[in-house]
Order: structure tokens, then C-alpha cells, then sequence
């Protein structure tokens, strides 16, 4: 049975949550700060964790940066503030999925659902053949999941890597948002398309001199031009 963990203060909005969660089939478990996630995912495992961003003690963020420190677990995190540096932020700490409240429980769900399911295929795909692609001074370790730039690491969230493995895979064709949203979040994901716009910008940030060999085809998508 897919476990979730339930990080919110706020007692209502937890039960809420693990109602509808176990509704679906879900185990949950729930805690009301940062800390006391950090403490239980050190000690349990879990397939999702749903999480409140403004906390006491540890808020989300910093609560996501440390559990990302050993475990790889999907994060979709939960918020009353909803504006685009939030957002931002938000995926820049390595979260999968970024919910503002008010929300409905069953768009929630919805979200959550995809998330686990996008989460174990990638974890059962077989690793490619091809290790190493090359781009100019861009490398992309396709096992190791790194970016290299002029032979430097450079650290990407799960999500940054995979639209940049998308559109490096498919170098030349043009990639409309909705398509990047299928293959990487996938096919029923329920989030909006300035959702890609936003990873692209911090991807971008995080190539450096070689950032326009992701090229914006307006009105379109995107597409990786080396």
C-alpha cells in the first residue's frame, strides 16, 4: 500500500487530507512541522510527501532541502501564497509539484496519484545504453543523472534534468509545452503550462554561457539547438 506523509500545521486542512488519501488506498501519516518530517523519513519510508511550506521551527523548504539529503522522495508542496517567485523558489528547492490553497481535495489527489506513478516508472526504466551526451562544453550523464558544464558539476533537481534530457534526446525538434509537461510529468498531470517555463528558466540559469541552446519558439515550445 503507497504510504504518504501529511506536513501541516494546521490540524483541519492534515485530516482533510488523509480522509481523502485514505479514501483512495492510501497509508498516511501525519506530523504539524519541518522537523518532526525530517525525523519520521529518517526512520519510515514514503512514497509522497504532501507539505506546508510556512511551518514553525523548519518551514518546507528547508524541511524538502533536508530529506532530499537522503532520500529520494516526490514532494508536492502546499502553499497560500501562489505568486510566480514562490513558485520559482519552489522548484529551485527540487519539489515536484506546487499546490495553492484553497485547493480541492480531489484535484489534490489527482495530483498525487500522478506523481507516485510518474515517480516508479522512472525509478523501473532501465538505464540506456548511451552514458555520455555531448553538446559543445555541455555533457549530460545520462546514468549518473549529472549535467557537466566546461567539465564542471552542475547540480539540477530531478525535474531541471529530466526537461533537459527531453529535449536534448529530441535536439532539433520543437517541444510544445504541453509535450514536455506529458513526457515529464506525465500524460494526466493537472498543472499549468508556465509550470515548464519556470524549470526552464532555472535550467537555463544553471547552464551558463550555453543557455540559449535552449531556444524559445514563441507561440510553440521549446527546442534544444546545439
Amino acid at each position: 500500500m503507497p504510504r504518504i506523509l501529511v506536513v501541516d500545521d494546521e490540524p483541519d486542512i492534515c485530516q482533510m487530507i488523509r480522509r481523502y488519501a485514505e479514501h483512495d488506498g492510501y497509508e498516511t501519516v501525519g506530523v504539524s512541522d519541518g522537523t518532526e518530517a525530517v525525523d519520521i523519513c529518517q526512520k519510515e519510508d514514503f512514497d509522497i510527501i504532501i507539505m506546508d511550506i510556512m511551518m514553525p521551527d523548519m518551514d518546507g523548504y528547508a524541511a524538502c532541502r533536508k530529506i532530499r539529503e537522503d532520500k529520494d522522495i516526490p514532494v508536492l508542496m502546499l502553499s497560500a501564497r501562489g505568486t510566480e517567485y514562490d513558485k520559482l523558489f519552489g522548484f529551485e528547492v527540487g519539489v515536484d509539484d506546487y499546490v495553492t490553497k484553497p485547493f480541492s481535495p480531489k484535484e489534490l489527489m489527482a495530483r498525487v496519484n500522478v506523481i507516485i506513478k510518474r515517480h516508479a516508472k522512472a525509478a523501473d526504466t532501465e538505464k540506456p545504453s548511451s552514458a555520455v551526451l555531448k553538446f559543445d562544453g555541455i555533457e549530460i550523464d545520462t546514468l549518473g543523472h549529472d549535467l557537466f558544464v566546461d567539465g564542471e558539476k552542475v547540480e539540477l533537481t530531478a525535474k531541471e534534468y529530466d526537461i533537459l534530457l527531453c529535449l536534448a534526446q529530441n535536439k532539433g525538434i520543437v517541444l510544445s509545452r504541453d509535450k514536455i509537461l506529458s513526457v515529464v510529468w506525465g500524460y494526466d498531470y493537472f498543472g499549468e503550462d508556465r509550470t515548464v517555463d519556470w524549470q526552464i528558466k532555472l535550467l537555463r540559469n544553471k547552464m551558463g554561457k550555453y543557455r540559449d541552446m535552449i531556444r524559445t519558439i514563441r507561440g510553440v515550445g521549446y527546442k534544444f539547438d546545439a
